[in-house]
């Protein structure tokens, strides 16, 4: 087994010259490596990894030209905000429309693994902050792609309008990111029946080296890429138009480390003794509070956003669970 310690890290070392918001880098975070080999000891996962790009949003005072969760968007002048004129929210809310919310906005230069289609380079999600009863009871999201120089000369000045009614547990708290590539394995996304066929082997790895496949080679926080962080068994949609199963292109969380393996290095309890293992890692508790968006998402669940990268205009869908 390679020593944790030996290991490259595999988030990187933080670029010196990232730009501070709110006192705190928004470059790739430190994270310990994996302790151990997952497709020499489980040859069974050989070909799983994916490349993922950890988002760890911490509280903060983004701009509009930062990528951020919760935060203000760079949003066209000429282009109205838009509105949430549904008649399928689960409880009434009159005739007027619901003003959306920014949920996600991610740059290009921040998320190098994001595949953006072409002639774009900025991301954003917005919601109606509204359970929905279209069948998943959650908000209805919408997510556009756009080119950011272009919409920087023109952009908007000034707040957009506030939600007349709302959830709390669909408004995030302005967030900003710290990207992070790495890898992952399948959790519920193993193929048919290798969990349960694996599951007896996991349970010695932990009897023997103290931690579990699940805790320091799978993660279900905010993420691009990867696995969607599944909290029910998996529901990959098919695209309505070409009929083969979508990209997960990134999950909106309810779940951030505060301890473990994927808590980043510089979040963890200052150490005066012998190095911790990482899967023992505790979060220092003067940072606690600034971890994540404090969005409930049904307890532990997730939104997760889905492209189908064949059809023009990448077309996109959700999931939710909780």
């Amino acid at each position: 087994m390679p020593s944790e310690h030996a290991q490259q890290n595999t988030g990187g070392s933080r670029p010196t010259g990232d730009r501070p918001t709110g006192g705190r880098p928004t470059g790739p975070r430190q994270l310990a490596p994996i302790p151990f080999d997952v497709e020499a000891v489980f040859p069974e996962l050989t070909g799983t990894a994916r490349e993922v790009t950890l988002l760890y949003p911490r509280a903060g005072e983004p701009g509009p030209g930062d990528s951020s969760i919760g935060g203000p968007l760079l949003w066209p002048a000429d282009e109205p905000w838009p509105m949430c004129t549904e008649a399928d929210h689960y409880n009434p809310v009159g005739p007027e429309p619901v003003a959306m919310v920014p949920v996600v906005q991610l740059y290009a230069h921040d998320v190098p693994g994001l595949v953006f289609p072409a002639g774009t380079d900025l991301l954003q999600i917005l919601w109606c902050p509204l359970v929905h009863d279209g069948g998943q009871y959650t908000a209805a999201p919408r997510l556009r792609w756009r080119s950011a120089a272009p919409t920087a000369e023109g952009a908007a000045a000034g707040d957009p309008p506030r939600p007349h009614t709302l959830e709390e547990d669909f408004m995030p708290r302005p967030c900003t990111l710290s990207p992070t590539p790495t890898v992952e394995y399948p959790n519920g996304d193993m193929p048919d029946g290798l969990g349960a066929q694996l599951a007896e082997r996991f349970e010695e790895m932990e009897r023997e080296r103290g931690y579990d496949y699940f805790q320091v080679a799978t993660t279900q926080q905010s993420k691009v890429g990867g696995y969607p962080g599944w909290t029910q068994p998996p529901n990959w949609p098919d695209c309505t138009g070409c009929g083969t199963r979508m990209e997960h292109l990134l999950s909106v969380t309810a779940s951030e480390p505060g301890g473990g393996r994927w808590l980043p290095l510089d979040d963890r309890v200052p150490q005066n003794g012998p190095p911790v293992p990482s899967w023992r890692a505790e979060a220092d508790p003067a940072l606690l509070d600034t971890f994540g968006h404090e969005m409930d998402l049904g307890d532990l669940g997730g939104m997760y956003f889905f492209v189908c990268r064949t059809c023009p205009d990448t077309p996109y869908t959700h999931r939710y669970d909780c």
